[in-house]
This record gives C-alpha cells, structure tokens and sequence, in this order.
C-alpha cells in the first residue's frame, strides 16, 4: 500500500478514534476509561499471538509478529512509556474541552515532528509538502483562535496545557516509530502487539491509585465506545506503522496527513455532541483540506 494512501487511512480511523474517546470520556472518570481501553486493544493481540500460536497460518501473516531480543523489547517498552504519558494528558483534554478545539490542538503534533525530523533524523521534505505542512499548522492555528469565543483561554487553561502536553509526548512517539520500524527494522505487527500489551502494565499504578481512591475522582460508567477506542486505534496504527516502513516515506509528511483526523473530529463534534460555532471554523476546515492536498501531491 502507498505510504501517501495509508496516512490517509490511519488518519481517518484516528477521527473515529477521537469521537469514540469524547462520548467514552463525557461525565465519566478518565483513568479508567483509558485503562479499559487499553485492555481491550492488548486483548486484540493476545487472542493474535495465542491462535498464531495454536494454529499455525491460521493467523495472516502480517499480524504475527516476529521473535524480539530483550534489548528490542526494551525500546518497544519504553514506545509504551511515552504513549501512556500522551494519552493520559490528552484524555484529560478531550474530556474537558470542545472536541472541535481539543482536535486542533492536538493536530499542530506534525510541527514538533518536522522540528524533531530536520533536527534529529535529516528528512528534508520537497517545497510542496512543506507548503502543505505550513499551511495545515496555520489552519489548525485558526481554528484555534476561533474558538477563543467559546470561552477558553489557552495561555491559562490547564486542560489546554493537557492537551500541549500530550501534543508534546505524541511527537515524540513519532520520532521514535521511525526510530523503532526504520533504524531497528522491527515490523509493524512487532511494534504494536508488543507495545499494546505492555500499555495496560504501565498504566497500573495510575488505575490503582483511582481505585484506591489515592486523590478525589470521579465515578466510572462503562459504554459501548471504549471497545471502539481500542479497534480504531489499532486499525489506524497498524496502518500508520506499515506507511512508516516504506523506506520513501517521511515521517514529518506521514504525520502531517494524519492530521487530517481533524476533519472528521470537527465534524463529528458538530454533528454528534452538537459543539458550537461551527460556520466560524469552516474557513481553517478548509484550510486544513487544502494543505493536506498540496501535501498528497508534494
């Protein structure tokens, strides 16, 4: 599959993935919605793992990942670590901000990941993909400042800071999936079956203290999105790790058009939970199109 084509996919399950958290996460405790959904998608790829192991070419083999030294399971813990730390600032975001503007803050993720990529791995992306690029992160910009008349502050706004956050830790993720599927050739199958099962273990301190009741929390109600929060992720990030493998594509580029989950978050959060102001974000919404298609032809 072409590495332009499967950005675009993962970026649209990535939407539904944004829509399924923002109706598991409202009037509802984050922790446990995250923990849940977290076991769920290591459920996925445990039930893979035991039948390829029962039933040998019962399983295709694109989802059988292959044997890890004890070193490569390390940095793939370590891709576990940084995830847990992005999705636990951002779910806090997601749940106390407009999905129409929590989105958009999330998507300016692909500007750290161009910094991190002319800095660190030496990508140096054509003048139209960069235009594409520039274009999309001043959209999302515009969308943000638009939804300053819905009352929320950025430079005080502490679920904003989640959200920067969690922007921040995803790039990171990025940078270091190129790392993982490229510099050390893990295989997609490897890198998400084995990250997705160590998420639940380090995310257990942090579902023990809510249980526990170690700070002031909130009631836990379980609903028919946290299963979906677990399969779109997986659909969108097997996808997003077999673009990655294509030794062409660049992961500023690829991060770029994941972005474009915006689009679906946006109107998702108009349409579903009825989010205000939408004809005012219409403009960036179109900006956001038109970079993503200068993007695609870059």
């Amino acid at each position: 599959m072409p590495w332009v084509l499967a950005s675009l996919i993962s970026a649209l399950f990535l939407g539904f993935y944004d829509l399924s958290k923002k109706h598991a996460l409202r009037d509802n405790a984050v922790l446990p919605v995250l923990f849940a959904g977290t076991l769920c998608g290591a459920a996925v790829w445990l039930v893979l793992l035991l039948a390829g192991l029962a039933a040998p070419g019962a399983v295709p083999a694109a989802f059988i990942p292959e044997p890890l030294t004890p070193a490569q399971h390390g940095l793939v813990f370590l891709k576990s670590f940084i995830v847990a730390s992005s999705w636990a600032f951002t779910y806090f975001g997601i749940k106390h901000l407009p999905l129409s503007l929590a989105a958009p803050i999330r998507a300016t993720g692909p500007l750290w990941t161009l910094t991190g990529a002319l800095l660190v791995l030496g990508e140096r992306p054509a003048w139209l993909e960069t235009a594409g690029i520039l274009i999309t992160l001043t959209s999302f910009y515009g969308l943000s400042v638009a939804g300053r008349n819905e009352g929320v502050h950025f430079h005080r706004n502490k679920w904003v800071g989640c959200m920067i956050a969690g922007t921040l830790c995803g790039a990171v993720s990025g940078l270091y999936d190129k790392y993982l599927l490229g510099t050390v050739g893990l295989s997609a199958a490897a890198v998400q079956a084995w990250f997705t099962l160590y998420l639940p273990v380090v995310l257990l301190p942090l579902i023990i203290g809510w249980w526990r009741r170690w700070w002031p929390r909130n009631e836990f109600h379980w609903r028919w999105s946290i299963p979906l929060i677990a399969l779109t992720l997986l659909v969108a990030d097997y996808v997003y790790f077999e673009a990655l493998r294509d030794p062409e594509a660049l992961v500023s580029v690829v991060s770029s058009l994941r972005r474009g989950s915006t689009l679906v978050a946006f109107a998702g959060g108009i349409w579903l939970f009825h989010e205000a102001r939408g004809a005012a974000k219409l403009p960036a919404v179109l900006g956001i199109v038109a970079g993503i298609v200068l993007t695609v032809l870059g």
